[in-house]
């Protein structure tokens, strides 16, 4: 059986070249495929962007009967059907949008065996005589997408989901299923598990982590001039900007169109025929930017979404985490920015009561949102543990916690003022009254509950009540406070505040002084991102085709593709086959034009081609399709002889992250010797090592100037203790 699949995953990865244009799989994705072709059900989380899809379409592709994909949203199965077709693939979609003509032939070429992948809406399982028929079909393979969607504990919950394992007792042999989801907690997990009745399921995760995408957070005094700077900076890319009401979609699209961005609007109050023409602007790049409630998005399969803002804070982590991951899907670099402000807390609260969803968990999921906003640690780290992943490192070098210029603060003594109120008001009011008693009101409310007599009445009136919110939110994140769920939640000492009370350790908290820029093209580490002129000739190239073919521009190839054609500069058929995204099927559809434009632009400006050999080096880079872990792709690259810096561009990842994997491979006793500090900043780190015994390696940093990074220092301390040299 063994040797059966390594002759099944060598015509699976010819599939997925000819078809798809990748010449090996992502991680997961040939372990969910090997487990399906046994008829084993899966369950794959996998985040958004790591190639889910394939782990169904392929053997779909390679079978003899149909897969059935059930999908939540029209948008997504027509983005999807698209784009295999313009692959080769024969698929086809059934929902409320066909005509009776074109859903009588969906249906004939169903029972004559057209098609091998249908996708269907759940509400078409909700007819009786629809599941009979799909029964007498030949159905080898169900397909969940979005599978969260089954489970009431999750943001998206769609009932006609819980009809799917009714759907599958109708069949005389029942097929095999396949779950994915992009996030999952663990109650979403159960229910997935539960309420699609998969049987004895191959459960894969394979982690959360979108290395591509930047995540940031901003406090602004003023969210459209806020909005207005980054958009600027990425003027001509395509993006989602998140409003929680739809006033303020309407106030946002308005100022946006008046400062000549092409803005579109999408909320429940508009029209259907006005949410479809507002989609199909973006999706077809003729608007810029799409501004919409969270009404919007949901399996929206556009990749080249070069950022999302958030101009309010979701109501929960699960929603940002979804929302922000419509970023980056090609792969390629990508922007997430949350614009907070302590009044989108009173307005998710609002909307919380308004859906009906007035509960403890709901407040719950809110709290934990506001604590994302206002922790002081990496935010990427916060995110991963949120969904149960425990991250190696302390920071990722690539969200506004750890590319920010900060500085930390002592707020000890204020922090002991406002412990101190809070234990005596007896721990038993929100943070609006608390703030009054700090800041000396004498209220009705205040005098009447002899508040006024307190020794923390008025010892901190010089504050503002927006720094004091703020200090009260940041002492919360971080366990110093902690405050219960509900509606009105109440303040009372959380685990660290004793300590601090009785002086016994001290509060520093980071305050920013100049907030992380990331312009387009443009990362810390200063990879390019190809040549820009050709890429955007590229671009309009690509427009032109999709118009003729009435497809969104990235069905025909994705940014990321683009991007890599305009670093490599093919002028062959061979070395455009070469390029991540192209398979034989797009290269005889649209290669002809991509090549002439090409060896024109060379002709034209005189550049000359990188050589065969020099772009050997990244193709032995193209096996992150082989299924090795992150770190091995580094140490693979940097054994062939790049730079961290070269290793960075090639994978589009940040300086920080490499240098990360290669600490890590270098302490699994794999063979490197790469300088991550130079003699001077070794002795150094040794020095503040053996001075500040407890103070780790974030103690370390924050005393040398220029900073290191932490891969850095860890690589000095890892290197002192091999050698036995003393650090402490």
């Amino acid at each position: 059986m063994a040797m059966d699949m390594v002759k099944e995953k060598q015509r699976f990865e010819q599939l997925l070249q000819r078809y798809f244009g990748y010449p090996g799989f992502r991680p997961g994705q040939w372990e969910l495929i090997e487990q399906l072709l046994t008829g084993r059900d899966v369950f794959g989380i996998m985040p958004t962007g790591a190639g889910k899809s394939i782990c169904y379409e392929l053997p779909a592709l390679a079978g003899k009967g149909i897969t059935l994909v059930i999908s939540p949203l029209i948008s997504l199965m027509k983005d999807q059907v698209d784009g295999l077709r313009e692959s080769g693939i024969q698929a086809a979609c059934l929902n409320s949008a066909l005509s009776d003509l074109e859903y009588r032939a969906v249906i004939q070429g169903m029972e004559e065996g057209q098609f091998c992948l249908v996708y269907l809406a759940p509400e078409r399982l909700e007819s009786v005589e629809f599941q009979q028929f799909l029964a007498r079909l030949p159905v080898e393979l169900v397909a969940v997408d979005e599978a969260h969607c089954v489970s009431q504990w999750g943001h998206d919950f769609r009932p006609s989901y819980t009809r799917i394992a009714g759907l599958l007792e109708r069949f005389r042999r029942r097929p095999t299923v396949a779950a994915f989801t992009a996030t999952a907690t663990p109650q979403v997990k159960e229910d997935v598990l539960e309420l699609l009745g998969l049987q004895d399921p191959f459960l894969l995760t394979t982690g959360f982590n979108r290395e591509n995408l930047t995540f940031l957070v901003e406090r602004p005094a003023h969210k459209l001039d806020a909005a207005l700077r980054f958009l600027g900076e990425h003027r001509g890319e395509s993006g989602i900007i998140y409003c929680a009401t739809r006033k303020t979609v309407e106030q946002v699209t308005a100022a946006l169109q008046k400062q000549g961005f092409g803005a579109v609007s999408y909320h429940g109050g508009m029209t259907s025929g006005q949410r479809e023409s507002s989609q199909e602007d973006f999706l077809y790049d003729r608007a810029e930017l799409m501004v919409a409630t969270n009404a919007f998005g949901m399996g929206i399969d556009k990749s080249n979404v070069r950022f999302v803002i958030h101009y309010n804070m979701p109501k929960s982590v699960e929603s940002y985490y979804q929302e922000a991951g419509r970023a980056g899907r090609d792969g390629a670099p990508a922007q997430c920015l949350l614009l907070y402000s302590p009044s989108d807390v009173i307005t998710g609260k609002m909307l919380i009561e308004q859906s009906g969803e007035d509960s403890g968990a709901e407040y719950q999921k809110l709290s934990q949102m506001t604590d994302y906003c206002n922790t002081g640690q990496c935010l990427r780290r916060y995110l991963l543990e949120y969904f149960g992943e425990s991250p190696e490192w302390e920071q990722c070098g690539n969200c506004s916690s750890c590319q920010s210029r900060t500085e930390r603060q002592d707020i000890t003594l204020e922090a002991q003022k406002i412990l101190s109120c809070v234990k005596r008001m007896g721990e038993r009011f929100g943070s609006g009254m608390v703030i009054s008693v700090l800041r000396g009101s004498r209220t009705q409310k205040v005098t009447e509950l002899g508040f006024d007599k307190l020794s923390t009445h008025g010892i901190m009136k010089d504050e503002s009540r927006e720094g004091l919110r703020e200090m009260i939110a940041y002492l919360t994140a971080e366990c110093y406070l902690t405050a219960s769920q509900g509606k009105f939640p109440v303040l009372a000492l959380g685990p660290k505040a004793y300590p601090v009370l009785r002086g016994l350790e001290q509060v520093e908290m980071k305050r920013m002084v100049t907030a992380a820029r990331h312009r387009r093209g443009e990362r810390e580490d200063g990879a390019g991102a190809g040549d820009q002129v050709l890429f955007n000739r590229l671009r309009e190239l690509r427009r032109q085709l999709a118009a003729e073919r009435g497809v969104p521009p990235y069905i025909i190839l994705s940014d990321a593709t683009l991007t890599e054609m305009s670093s490599r500069y093919p002028t062959s058929p061979e070395s455009l086959l070469q390029i991540k995204g192209v398979g034989r099927y797009k290269l005889d559809q649209f290669g002809l034009p991509f090549i002439q434009l090409i060896q024109a632009y060379l002709e034209e400006t005189g550049i000359t081609p990188p050589t065969r050999e020099q772009t050997a080096l990244s193709a032995v880079f193209r096996q992150e399709e082989k299924g090795l872990p992150t770190r091995q792709q580094s140490y693979q690259l940097y054994r062939q002889g790049l730079t961290v810096q070269e290793i960075a561009k090639e994978r589009a990842l940040a300086v920080s992250t490499i240098e990360g994997h290669l600490l890590d491979c270098l302490m699994d006793g794999q063979e490197m010797d790469y300088p991550l500090a130079t003699p001077e900043q070794e002795a150094e780190i040794l020095r503040l090592a053996r001075e500040n015994r407890e103070g780790g390696i974030k103690a370390i940093r924050e005393a040398m100037d220029p900073q290191p990074s932490y891969a850095a220092i860890r690589y000095v301390l890892y290197k002192a203790k091999f050698r036995n040299l003393p650090t402490a």
